[in-house]
């Protein structure tokens, strides 16, 4: 298979991941829409709709994220640059476009980009996880005054 069919077949998953992630995204968004109309309980109920609401919301902003840049390979690949360095003007090699459909860097370029605190290829997931544990390791006992 030549990159010019490798390509059209990137543009499959790419299409398809766009689509997948759009309807995730309507999805998330109706989630944290009906969190926020529900009626609050208690002290516990309101810290863990608060939780789920960050989470969501968390969520809801890596898909949409990565819903740009896949946007942005797709308009890459009708302008005819798809699979091209913005670094170095290099091909990305196949592989990495394979593993990460919308690379904009050759893994050098990359490497240099993210040693200098440049461009970043993938989401902040560790800002994410860290909400979780911290939202998740509190105790209702946490939440209530000690008044010893």
């Amino acid at each position: 298979m030549n990159r010019d069919e490798a390509i059209q077949n990137l543009r499959i998953v790419l299409v398809k991941r766009r689509d997948a992630l759009r309807r995730a995204l309507v999805g998330d968004l109706s989630m944290l829409n009906e969190l926020r109309a529900q009626p609050h309980g208690d002290m516990a109920d309101f810290a863990l709709d608060a939780a789920q609401d960050e989470i969501s919301s968390q969520l809801a902003e890596v898909e949409s994220r990565e819903l740009a840049k896949l946007d942005n390979a797709l308009a890459s690949m009708r302008e005819g640059v798809y699979g091209q360095c913005e670094g170095c003007g290099q091909d990305i090699p196949l592989a990495r476009l394979h593993a990460l459909p919308y690379a904009t860097h050759c893994i050098q370029c990359q490497r240099e980009a993210e040693k200098n605190g440049g461009t970043r290829s993938r989401p902040d997931c560790g800002r994410m996880a860290d909400a979780v544990t911290v939202d998740m390791d509190l105790a209702v006992p946490e939440l209530e005054p000690d008044y010893s």
